[in-house]
C-alpha cells in the first residue's frame, strides 16, 4: 500500500486537544493533518461533555430558583420541568457549537482526513475512511494522538444484565424516569444528579470512596455532601457495591455500607463510574508508544516514550479538563517544530501544572486551584491555611446562598498556593485566586486589592487577611 501524502504533522483526533495542536502546527509552519472519524465533528467537550451538561444544569439552576420562590415573597405555581424541551433546547446550543468547529476543522488550514487512523509504524498513520473507502496511509514527520476518553463497560455485578444509562443518555434524553440511582461520585457523576434532582427526579447517590470528589480536600466534599442531602438526595460514601438486579420496572442495588448490607431501589441506574483513555485500535505497540493501564506515557513537552510521537488530552491525562487539553495541545505542536527545526532560537515547552484548576457545577459549585490542604501536607509543605463561610458573607445571605466557604492555602512568607472554594459560583470565583496567583501574589497583595461592596468575591480578602496577620505575627 503506497502513502497518500507525507505530512510534518499529523494529528488523530479533532477534539479540543487536537484541534489546538493543528491551529498552532499550520501558524508554526507545519504541513499539518488531522484525521477524525467521528459524526458529527466536534469533540467530547463541544458534544458530550462541557457544553451539553452545563445547558441541562442551567435548566436544574432555574428550576431550584423557582422552587425556592416563596423564600424571597414570590410565588410560583404549577410547576413542572419538560426534559425534551431541555434536550430541544440543548440540541439547538450543541448544533451551533459543533457546526463552527466543523467550519474550523474543514476552513483548509489543514486537510482534514474523515476516517479512523492507526499506527503502521512511527512514522506512517493507515486511515480507514468513514465512508468505506479504501484504506490508505498518511506520512508523519511527527504526530499527536488526542483521541479523547470514553465510556468504559462497568465492572459491578448483573449492571450490564439489569440495563442502564450513561451521562451520554442522560444528555440527550426526551423523557426521563420519576427516580434513579447515580453510581459514582466524581464531577460528571455528581452533575448528573444535580441535574436530575433539580428538574424534581428522586435521587441516590452511591460512591466507594469514603467521600464524594476524591481529588478535593475533605472538607470541601463534606460541603456538598451535607448541601445535596439538604435537598433530598440520598448519598452513601464508602461502599462496596456487591450487585444489580431487576424486577419488572424498578431495579435494585445492593452494596455493602458501614459493615452492613443495604439495598435501594429506582426506575433506573445511571452508571457514572468515570471514564477511560480511548486508546485502544490506535496501533500503539507497531509505533513503539509506552502505555500505562491504557493512559498514554508523556512527558512534561508531552512526548511519548517515542519522541516524536506527542499526545493531549483524556488520553494521556492526568487532568482531564479542557483548558489543560488545549495547552497539550500547543505545547506539543511548538516541541514538534521545534524538533523539525522550524523554530530559530526557541526552548522546550513544558505543561505546569501549578495552576491547575478543577471545577465542578453542582449546587452548589465546587472549585479549586493549585495545591489543596492535603496535597500540601502529603508534599511535606510548610504551609498556613484560612478560610470563611458563605453563611456569614453579606451578599451570598442575600442571595440566600449560604451553603460552603472559600479556603486559601498558602506558604509561609504568604505566597497562595492553592485555593477551594464551595458555593454560589465557585467556579467563576476560584479565577480570582487564579490571577493571583499567576503573578505569585501573597495573601497580604490579595487582601489589599479594593473589592467593590457587597460582592460575593469579597469574601476572599477575609482568609487572606487572616493568613496576611499569621505571616506578620
Amino acid at each position: 500500500m503506497s502513502t497518500r501524502k507525507s505530512y510534518d504533522f499529523v494529528v488523530i483526533g479533532g477534539g479540543s486537544a487536537g484541534y489546538a495542536a493543528a491551529r498552532t502546527a499550520v501558524d508554526l509552519g507545519l504541513q499539518t493533518a488531522v484525521v477524525d472519524g467521528a459524526d458529527p465533528l466536534g469533540g467530547l467537550c463541544i458534544l458530550r461533555g462541557c457544553m451539553p451538561s452545563k445547558t441541562l444544569i442551567e435548566s436544574a439552576n432555574r428550576n431550584l430558583s423557582i422552587r425556592r420562590a416563596r423564600e424571597f415573597g414570590l410565588r410560583a405555581e404549577n410547576l413542572g420541568s419538560h426534559p425534551a424541551e431541555i434536550r430541544d433546547r440543548k440540541r439547538r446550543l450543541i448544533g451551533e457549537f459543533a457546526s463552527y468547529r466543523q467550519g474550523q476543522l474543514e476552513d483548509g488550514r489543514f486537510d482534514l482526513h474523515r476516517g479512523a487512523a492507526a499506527f503502521v509504524d512511527a512514522h506512517t498513520v493507515e486511515v480507514s475512511p468513514r465512508d468505506g473507502g479504501d484504506t490508505y496511509r498518511l506520512g508523519a514527520a511527527s504526530s499527536l494522538v488526542a483521541t479523547g476518553s470514553v465510556i468504559p463497560d462497568p465492572p459491578v455485578p448483573g449492571l450490564a444484565e439489569a440495563g442502564y444509562l450513561t451521562s451520554d443518555d442522560i444528555l440527550d434524553a426526551g423523557s426521563l424516569p420519576a427516580s434513579l440511582i447515580v453510581l459514582g461520585g466524581g464531577a460528571i457523576a455528581l452533575e448528573m444528579a444535580h441535574y436530575l434532582e433539580g428538574i424534581g427526579k428522586g435521587v441516590t447517590v452511591i460512591q466507594r470512596s469514603e467521600q464524594v470528589l476524591r481529588s478535593v480536600d475533605r472538607d470541601v466534599a463534606t460541603a456538598l455532601e451535607d448541601a445535596f442531602r439538604k435537598r433530598g438526595i440520598e448519598l452513601y460514601t464508602g461502599t462496596r457495591i456487591t450487585g444489580v438486579t431487576r424486577d419488572g420496572r424498578s431495579k435494585r442495588v445492593t452494596f455493602e455500607h458501614g459493615g452492613e448490607r443495604r439495598s435501594v431501589e429506582a426506575e433506573e441506574v445511571l452508571c457514572a463510574l468515570g471514564r477511560r483513555p480511548a486508546s485502544g485500535g490506535l496501533g500503539l505497540d507497531a509505533a513503539g508508544v509506552s502505555l500505562d493501564r491504557g493512559r498514554i506515557e508523556t512527558s512534561p513537552e508531552q512526548a511519548t516514550s517515542v519522541p516524536h510521537i506527542f499526545a493531549a488530552g483524556d488520553v494521556c491525562g492526568p487532568h482531564e479538563v479542557v483548558h489543560i487539553a488545549i495547552e497539550q495541545g500547543e505545547i506539543a505542536a511548538h516541541n514538534a517544530a521545534l524538533q523539525l527545526d522550524k523554530l530559530a532560537s526557541a526552548h522546550p515547552r513544558r505543561i505546569d501544572y501549578r495552576l491547575k484548576l478543577f471545577g465542578v457545577f453542582t449546587e452548589p459549585q465546587v472549585a479549586s486551584v493549585g495545591l489543596g490542604e492535603r496535597e500540601a501536607g502529603e508534599a511535606g509543605l510548610d504551609h498556613l491555611t484560612a478560610s470563611y463561610p458563605f453563611d456569614d458573607h453579606g451578599k451570598s445571605m442575600t442571595m440566600g446562598e449560604t451553603e460552603g466557604f472559600v479556603k486559601l492555602v498558602c506558604a509561609p512568607d504568604g505566597e497562595i498556593l492553592g485555593a477551594s472554594c464551595v458555593g454560589p459560583e465557585a467556579v467563576e470565583l476560584i479565577h480570582e485566586v487564579v490571577v493571583a496567583m499567576h503573578f505569585r501574589a501573597k495573601a497580604a497583595d490579595l487582601a489589599q486589592i479594593p473589592h467593590y461592596h457587597p460582592t460575593l468575591s469579597e469574601i476572599w480578602t477575609y482568609p487572606a487577611e487572616e493568613i496576611a496577620d499569621q505571616v506578620h505575627s
